[in-house]
């Protein structure tokens, strides 16, 4: 007998003993009672007075219109906020009700809902859970006493929920030494940072630099006796970058197979190598590429041929699937999806539409859902953290802040609010509920003596936006090496709630691209995005680019760039 049968035979006794229920027979087996419902209760980040948590809920009985789960704290617990759900609270007894649109619940169907909450104490997990009254078992995931085999909504059970807890992040030494090189630059030489394997070279070393096995042998020496994380970027897919020349790559864009025989295989075999199995590998797979598929196609202003053709000959979905199958098989390999900014995707035309596109890379190529750990937000860009002189809901001059210039609409004014909204976003697409998000704070702290204290003034809607707000870019379009820009806030595990991490994936000082044309054997290209006097394109509402001069190739240590991220840096270097 199976361990999940036994297990559920098991589950079974404790569940008809305290329900008194009659269950339904499994299809197939007449001796064998089904359950009528599982719930899966994970706690995602937890702090001394407070946690969050999501649930999960499989419905085995009747389809249902709608639908009500309870359950009750031994301690005192006290929910303070939900999403998915309506969540109410009597004593100890927690009730969630469906919303408007996800009361339909199938037979075999699940719904997933989250919440915040506070305590003190003791956060023991709740026992008993029901659905419309009827007695649900415990998913293992939770530490429950069943196992819902193959179609448990959690993460594989050899992963951690938030690899980022409890563990020391790996410091790159070849960054740490040119950040120690700069002047004050020792201050933040010990950050952990992410490393680029942004070509194939760059899996064995480029030149006399450190390879990918290099570097996860430093991490082992690194690690110590406790967990230790690397973050690496996956980054060369065909045709990549498709709207933005200077971070062009190396392969065309009809080189899946090269992409996948002598980028993505060599990778996998090394992280695969069991000398490696006690770190724990963080992955961010190809940024700034499915958004392109989204927003700079077809009849948009923002079009690029170079991008209807990717679209076109689905080699970025192909890309992207394979790599997270690949990957994902690796039981210490976290993959994280790049999911732009929100100052790219936060628009209704484009919010949606692109976890949508990310759950079709997820499963393409043989990759699963149960591949995506989570998703990145931000990477190598700019967007604020936390905007705090004004919210999507203010109004000026009988103007909502969504009609400034600045939001133009968007539903979002900065990045922690888009990760958590689009978290929520891709579960509705169909992602795991356990998905976490990290956000790149390497450079949008924005901190200095342009730092506003204050909202702007209110005669006009835009006057009180622009100077309040603390993304001090001429457009929010703009991205190659911004002038003013501060280091953000320091990596942190477990940060805000659904946020994993704050991390340093684009290490400070590396540039976005040359601000003239360099010839150079990278594949990279000339962007005027990276030329201070360029007055700009559709995508950033024709408008100069903000970018500094005399840089570098992208990727290339650029002094000047480090320089101000430290100066501006907030919260400000000591």
């Amino acid at each position: 007998m199976s361990r999940s049968r036994t297990a559920i035979l098991a589950a079974l006794a404790l569940v008809a003993g305290a329900s008194g229920t009659a269950l339904a027979v499994v299809p197939g087996d007449p001796g064998i009672a089904a359950i009528p419902c599982t719930v899966d209760y994970q706690v995602q980040n937890q702090w001394s007075t407070g946690f969050t948590a999501n649930v999960t809920v499989t419905n085995n009985s009747a389809a249902k219109t709608s639908w009500s789960v309870k359950w009750a704290y031994a301690g005192n617990q006290q929910v303070t906020n939900g999403w998915n759900a309506k969540i109410s609270q009597s004593g100890t007894a927690v009730t969630a009700n469906n919303e408007t649109y996800n009361g339909t619940l199938a037979t075999g169907g699940s719904v997933s809902f989250g919440f915040q909450a506070s305590y003190s104490g003791t956060n023991a997990l709740p026992t008993t859970f029901t659905l419309d009254g009827v007695t649900c078992n415990v998913d293992s995931g939770t530490g429950g006493p069943t196992d819902p085999g193959p179609t448990d909504p959690g993460t594989p059970s050899t992963k951690v929920d938030n690899p980022y807890s409890g563990a020391k992040v790996y410091v790159n030494p070849e960054w740490s030494a040119k950040a120690a090189a700069e002047p004050g630059g020792s201050r933040i030489s010990s950050q952990p940072t992410g490393v680029w394997l942004d070509r194939i070279a760059a899996i064995e070393g480029v030149g006399s630099g450190m390879g990918l096995r290099d570097h996860l042998d430093a991490a082992l020496a690194q690690k110590g006796s406790g967990q230790e994380v690397v973050q690496l970027v996956v980054y060369d897919l065909p045709g990549r970058d498709c709207a933005a020349l200077a971070s062009n790559g190396e392969l065309g864009p009809t080189e899946i197979d090269k992409y996948k025989t002598q980028f993505i295989d060599p990778i996998a075999a090394i992280l695969a190598d069991s000398k490696y199995a006690g770190l724990r590998i963080v992955t961010t797979i190809e940024i700034d590429s499915l958004p392109n598929l989204v927003t700079n196609t077809g009849s948009r202003p923002t079009a690029t041929a170079a991008c209807d053709t990717m679209k076109a000959n689905g080699n970025y979905v192909k890309g992207v699937g394979y790599a997270l199958d690949k990957l994902g098989a690796i039981p210490n390999v976290y993959n994280y999806i790049d999911a732009g900014h929100h100052g790219w995707l936060g628009w209704d035309d484009n919010f949606a539409p692109s976890a949508q596109l990310f759950y079709q890379a997820a499963t393409a190529e043989g990759a699963t859902v149960d591949d995506v750990h989570g998703f990145i937000t931000n990477t190598a860009n700019y967007s604020a953290l936390k905007e705090n002189n004004f919210t999507i809901n203010d109004s000026v001059a009988g103007k909502s802040v969504r009609e400034s210039k600045w939001v133009d609409w968007n539903r979002y004014v900065d990045e922690l609010s888009y990760a958590q909204a689009f978290r929520n976003q891709l579960v509705t697409a169909g992602f795991r509920s356990t998905i976490g998000m990290l956000i790149d704070t390497s450079r949008n702290g924005w901190g200095g003596t342009a730092r506003p204290t204050a909202p702007g003034a209110t005669t006009s809607v835009d006057t009180y936006v622009d100077g309040g707000r603390y993304d001090r870019r001429i457009h929010i379009g703009n991205w190659c090496n911004q002038s003013g820009a501060g280091l953000g806030e320091r990596p942190q595990a477990a940060p805000a709630t659904g946020i994993d991490a704050y991390v340093w994936m684009k290490p400070p000082g590396e540039s976005d691209g040359s601000s003239t044309a360099i010839a150079n054997d990278e594949g990279k290209g000339f962007d005027r995005m990276c030329d201070p006097t360029y007055t700009g394109n559709p995508r950033n509402g024709n408008n100069l680019s903000g970018a500094l001069a005399n840089a570098p190739l992208s990727g290339h240590w650029f002094s000047a760039q480090f320089q101000q991220l430290m100066q501006n840096a907030y919260p400000p270097l000591s």
